[in-house]
């Protein structure tokens, strides 16, 4: 081999992780827009199928059992096939579970397409961050890059929560077919991941991943601080309550059964929590998760009044969905930062991975709670006022205890 070729082989394998690393994070992107890509079209199977809010909710909430067992499962996966495996994986999953959407619109089909997105959701929420830092080191060689890597991958997993209904409702308002032509979309989109994906290098050997995972549970930190699970929980249960139930909210208590309103109003709640995330880069995490819970607790508020005054209002509506969205992920954020500060490092993926379990439960299974509220004859108002009332409570006290329990630790020994 010459010189030449020697000192180009850098160059190119450089070139292959950084285009590696964005076609990881389209990956990512589109499995996780899918996860909440029905939720302005549940107004659309309701009134066909004669759906119940209950039933609704379960629908939606459902998938959160696929995800739950794929984020337990992805470490003796990637053990087997690597990351980039694990990533086909999940962008081939999405993609069946839209071709199953697509053509099988009765209930069952529903059913069955959710619980496999929730796989595909698992698999890439539970390997895309770790993929991304170590492409990002790849490419750059530069230790900043593994921030920038973590940023990115958190902001896309939020956010992209918020594109996909965005795209539904939009389809759903102004195109035919608005039960096949959204999931079609997410079948080419899929298609286009997986070609790309078969350019993007594997990081490492899978022997140095075996050891890597392979750390035992009891090394490191301890396990994941009850406070810090619960206030992931509370904060993305408040998410989970408009991802869940925004079309029937918009519907029967505001009047407005726009697909596209739908959309717009999910895509502002996930995506005022990419905002604050970005926006608290130079704040200790402690004071990150109390700029969530204020955030939180005011946003709760407003939705509580835009739903119980005598004429309820809209822009109350969105402005708490904001205020709700930006505080969730700065609670998030904050949660998360404290959280792997004070873990061992060996242990940080494993807390990783169990506050992700933590958010995508609180994301999907509250929500059933205000379901059943409201198939038991509970008015809109004061399902929202109940639940409004536990979330603030959950993030307040978890929150008061993980700073608190952060603080002492911080405390210098004698």
């Amino acid at each position: 081999m010459s010189t030449v070729e020697v000192q180009a082989e850098p160059v190119l394998q450089s070139q292959r992780a950084r285009f590696g690393f964005w076609i990881v994070a389209y990956a990512l992107l589109i499995v996780m827009a899918f996860a909440t890509l029905p939720s302005p079209l549940f107004g659309l199977y309701r009134l066909r199928d004669h759906l119940s809010a209950l039933t609704i909710t379960v629908a939606f909430a459902i998938y959160a059992a696929g995800t739950v067992s794929a984020l337990l499962a992805v470490p003796r996966i990637a053990r087997r096939i690597g990351r980039k495996g694990v990533m086909v994986a999940a962008v081939a999953t999405m993609t069946a579970s839209a071709v199953l959407l697509a053509a099988w619109t009765a209930l069952p089909g529903l059913l069955l397409g959710r619980l496999i997105t929730g796989v595909g959701a698992g698999l890439a929420a539970g390997t895309a961050v770790a993929y991304l830092i170590e492409l990002g080191l790849r490419a750059t060689s530069n230790p900043s890059s593994i921030a920038r890597a973590r940023i990115i991958g958190t902001s896309v997993t939020v956010g992209a929560l918020g594109v996909g209904p965005l795209i539904a409702g939009f389809l759903a308002q102004w195109a035919s077919w608005p039960l096949h032509l959204p999931y079609l979309v997410f079948v080419g989109l899929g298609v286009i991941g997986l070609a790309g994906l078969v350019g993007v290098p594997e990081t490492g050997t899978l022997t140095s991943q075996r050891a890597a995972l392979s750390v035992p549970a009891s090394a490191g930190a301890s396990r994941l601080p009850i406070p810090a699970a619960a206030g992931t929980f509370a904060a993305f249960a408040a998410s989970g309550l408009f991802a869940g139930l925004t079309g029937i909210i918009l519907a029967t208590t505001l009047h407005r059964t726009s697909h596209a309103l739908a959309g717009t109003t999910l895509f502002l709640v996930f995506n005022a929590g990419v905002v604050s995330q970005l926006a608290t880069n130079k704040v200790r995490a402690s004071g990150v998760l109390a700029i969530g819970t204020v955030s939180m607790l005011m946003g709760l508020a407003l939705l509580v009044v835009s739903v119980r005054i005598s004429t309820p209002n809209l822009a109350l509506f969105l402005v708490s969905g904001a205020l709700v969205g930006a505080g969730e992920g700065a609670v998030y954020k904050g949660t998360t930062g404290i959280v792997l500060e004070a873990a061992a490092p060996e242990r940080r993926l494993a807390m990783t991975s169990a506050l992700l379990i933590a958010l995508y439960v609180g994301l999907s299974i509250p929500v059933i709670g205000a379901g059943i509220a409201l198939n038991e004859g509970a008015s809109i108002p004061n399902t929202v006022l109940g639940f409004a009332i536990l979330v603030a409570i959950g993030v307040s006290v978890s929150g008061w205890l993980l700073v608190g329990r952060h603080g002492r630790a911080a405390e210098p020994t004698s």
